[in-house]
């Protein structure tokens, strides 16, 4: 008889209109929700520590099917006991099926009924993706959370190329699914697609909860097109899937995509943003953003944030960083990536407290002025 402590499941805490707070139950730990899940793409979140990351309030990183098979190879993980072990994180991980990496990085790619033929952009060697190859590329990762193989297309695209799309990846899904079999504290997420379209948002959003998924995503977002045009697809499909699972808006966002966001019933999050932007230069702060190129933080003694809980972003001037990023300093990708991941966390626990208080539209309000107020007070 299986233990209750080794199911995947979710429970529900708190809502407030349709945002709703809980949690992701695996046996590798809790996931509360709303979530953000730092993305560690080769097994690595980006210029962290995996401890660093944890500190900062993660309960889950993702990592990358496409980038992973490629190097060092989901075999050779699985002989040095999974990639937990591999990158010390002994937490849960979501792994993504590698589908739109395939589809944006891949060269001399070839996509048919059975999957995707495609050369690698590290080496240019050959592999063929299929949705079967996909779930025990995921399981020889051994992650908790594991994605079904999709196709996801750009944003505009016709109603005629979303549809092709959509109902293929219907198809994929159900091989995934017959792929990932029974593995109990594991979950497998379908994805639903239909581009901008929401009648085909609908249909795949129906046929996915006919499969019966451990959790479901939107996918084919965040590609390009407006945020009202990606709100209007959230708000279209999320009344048609099952209140009693997570649900996963792949590859968002801005912190201003993940508020609004939550407030239509969003559970789970993830995006290279935070991690990309401080190997760039750029802070998220409670403030809005702070671009630490710019030369008017040569001689600010400031820290970016007094009252922070982020040592990085508290405890060293906008000088100093400003300095390191100028320089082209390690150090200075490492601090700002810190920062960045740390507000994420805190924009979503303090998310978090605000749907079990019931006061969420209070809360969205008063971090979306301070946003607007850009900066700390002048010097």
């Amino acid at each position: 008889m299986t233990n209750a402590a080794d199911e995947f499941h979710f429970t529900l805490s708190a809502t407030d209109g349709a945002a709703r707070t809980g949690l992701v139950h695996t046996p590798r730990g809790q996931i509360r929700t709303p979530a953000f899940m730092p993305v560690g793409t080769a097994g690595t979140v980006k210029a962290m520590y995996a401890s660093q990351v944890r500190e900062t309030g993660a309960d889950i990183v993702l990592g990358n099917v496409y980038h992973l098979m490629l190097r060092p190879g989901a075999e050779r993980v699985a002989r040095l006991g999974g990639l937990h072990r591999f990158m010390n994180w002994p937490h849960p991980i979501l792994t993504d099926s590698g589908g739109f990496q395939v589809m944006s990085l891949a060269k001399l790619r070839k996509l048919d009924e059975k999957g995707v033929t495609f050369q690698s952009h590290v080496d240019g060697s050959r592999h063929v993706l299929t949705p079967e190859r996909s779930v025990e590329i995921q399981g020889l990762l051994g992650s908790d959370i594991q994605m079904q193989f999709d196709e996801c297309v750009k944003l505009p695209c016709s109603d005629e190329e979303a549809e092709r799309a959509m109902e293929l990846s219907l198809r994929w899904a159900q091989r995934s699914k017959e792929a990932f079999g029974e593995q109990p504290g594991k979950a497998l997420f379908g994805i639903v697609q239909g581009g901008a379209n929401p009648d085909l948002r609908v249909r795949s959003a129906r046929a996915l909860v006919d499969m019966d998924f451990k959790g479901y995503s939107i996918g084919g977002l965040a590609v390009g097109e407006p945020q009202d045009v990606m709100l209007a697809m959230i708000e279209t499909v999320e009344p048609h899937l099952p209140k009693t699972k997570p649900r996963y808006l792949m590859g968002v966002g801005t912190p201003d995509d993940i508020v609004e966001s939550v407030r239509r019933g969003i559970d789970m999050f993830d995006c290279v943003m935070p991690t990309r932007a401080g190997r760039h230069g750029l802070a998220y702060t409670r403030f809005g953003k702070v671009n630490l190129r710019n030369a008017r933080h040569a001689d600010d003694p400031r820290p970016l944030d007094p009252d922070s809980s982020c040592p990085a972003a508290r405890d060293y001037s906008r000088a100093y960083l400003h300095h390191l990023v100028k320089a082209g300093e390690i150090l200075g990708m490492m601090l700002l990536t810190w920062v960045n991941l740390a507000y994420y966390q805190d924009l979503m626990a303090g998310l978090r407290a605000a749907i079990a208080e019931g006061r969420l539209a209070g809360h969205i309000a008063e971090t979306k002025e301070l946003w607007t107020k850009g900066d700390l007070p002048p010097l």
